[in-house]
């Protein structure tokens, strides 16, 4: 199973479109960080054709750690969340 990495996203770029490294890096890094400060402050990101990120916010509970059966206290805390379009969904489940 392979990783696609920034830097494959950027040499992907160079390549298509002509960029320096340094540039399609750079664009790269653009791209994630105006994704990052959009879900930290609560929007929601969405491309056409793939899904939308947005962040959840989660209550505090009570857990249980799985190797000990010991009760835990989960703490609330914000993770981000995915959810595919159906025509990535369709894409994905044609492979």
């Amino acid at each position: 199973m392979a990783t696609i990495t920034r830097n494959d996203l950027a040499v992907k770029l160079r390549d298509k479109f002509g960029f320096t490294t340094a540039q399609s890096g750079k664009l790269v890094d653009l791209i994630f960080d105006e994704i990052c400060e959009s879900l930290i402050n609560g929007e929601e990101v969405k491309f056409a054709g793939f899904g939308t990120f947005k962040i959840l916010d989660k209550s505090a509970r009570v857990g249980r750690n799985p190797k000990t059966g010991e009760m835990a206290i989960v703490t609330a805390r914000r993770v981000v969340a995915f959810r595919p379009c159906t025509e990535f969904r369709e894409r994905v489940s044609r492979k």
